[in-house]
């Protein structure tokens, strides 16, 4: 049966979020009711807030979530009613082409939840599920998919920023780009994502880390996260620095996780020859990056993207679990700050400024 829930809802964009009761369906066949104790806000979701990414309204935002299990649908098996789970927007199929070829973040099936409503105001109108999870809300219905069960030692305040900013920004740089050890990596945008590429180059042993970004605070935060170098386009020339630390080369690799046409031209002056930029931030769509062919052909130089880490995810939690088990993984010090659901619009707004990894609402339970 149906259940009444308080949720997070954007009515108009740049407009504040406003608390309403609303009624969340059960699931159905292959789909997860999660309560959801905590909620990150990441960027993607802050843009569809201040209408620079469109999305049909009212809408409920928030992919990054965990909490526990209430209620399964019929075939759902590798999680119950009761268990820790942490669940992201990732949703796969397992049949289509490239599910089957071991690329699930990338599956192109169409799913039931993107089309039906499930959720409804108090006048029976439907609400719109941002970002597949809807996880704004005390509860969240998705595919099962995209649930994942938590260890009972990490904290799900933490797993809930695995769902988006940790795979997403770990998983660019272990599994898209596979950095070797002893390479040279530049970041590129130091938000959520940038600051765990920092961290991951980190891992799997990169040599120099050079951390680019406007903000100085963004700066000193990516040398906690295992940063090498840091450079503030404001004061020095990145380019420049980047080619002196490499004996004029350049980098092996360099992320963008900026949408910034200027910014990825930067990062493919910056690569050596045969070195990857590797784009993972969005640029507006129609946007061209001008890069001469001839550039590309004779330098062999190579731009790939990066889409949700291209994460097969119940691989890569249990991964990701265990390096934070290690103490490798830091999580715990990406979350800037918690608060509960009725202060989401002041969380929102100190994300916008730039003064925060990852806020976290935290549901009352």
């Amino acid at each position: 049966m149906s259940r009444r829930m308080q949720a997070a809802i954007l009515h108009a964009p740049n407009q504040p979020l406003v608390i309403e009761e609303v009624t969340i369906g059960p699931p159905q066949v292959g789909e997860v009711l999660i309560h959801v104790v905590a909620s990150g806000i990441c960027h993607s979701d802050v843009n569809v807030v201040t209408g620079d990414e469109k999305q049909s309204l009212p809408v409920i935002l928030g992919h990054e979530v965990a909490g526990y299990v209430a209620e399964v649908g019929a075939g759902v098996t590798h999680v119950t009613p009761g268990d820790r789970v942490a669940a992201g927007l990732w949703r796969s199929c397992g049949r289509c082409y490239y599910c089957g070829s071991g690329l699930p973040s990338l599956c192109v099936t169409a799913h039931i939840l993107d089309t039906e409503a499930r959720i409804h105001d108090r006048n029976g109108h439907p609400i719109r599920r941002g970002m597949r999870v809807a996880g704004w809300a005390e509860y969240a219905l998705v595919d099962q998919s995209q649930v994942v069960p938590v260890p009972e030692a990490m904290p799900l305040e933490a797993a809930a920023l695995v769902g988006c900013g940790v795979i997403t920004g770990v998983g660019a740089v272990i599994h898209t780009a596979q950095v070797e050890v002893g390479s040279s990596v530049v970041v590129i945008g130091l938000g959520g994502v940038g600051i765990n590429v920092v961290q991951a180059a980190r891992i799997a042993g990169a040599r120099h880390i050079v951390a680019i970004d406007l903000l100085d605070d963004k700066l000193a935060t990516a040398r906690a996260f295992g940063a090498t170098h840091t450079v503030n386009p404001r004061q020095d020339d990145a380019v420049r620095f980047v080619k002196e630390l490499t004996d004029g080369r350049g980098a092996e690799y360099v992320f963008l996780t900026v949408g910034n046409v200027h910014a990825i031209t930067q990062g493919f002056d910056m690569i050596r020859k045969r070195g990857t930029t590797v784009l993972i931030g969005l640029v507006p769509d129609g946007a061209v990056v001008p890069i001469p062919a001839n550039r590309i052909a004779r330098t062999e130089g190579r731009i790939i993207g990066s889409f949700l880490g291209s994460t097969r995810l119940h691989v890569a939690f249990p991964q990701l679990a265990d390096l934070y088990a290690q103490g490798r993984l830091k999580l715990d010090e990406l979350i800037s700050g918690t608060f509960p659901l009725d202060q989401i619009n002041e969380a929102i707004a100190i994300v916008r400024r730039g003064e925060a990894i990852r806020n976290v609402i935290v549901m009352a339970t």
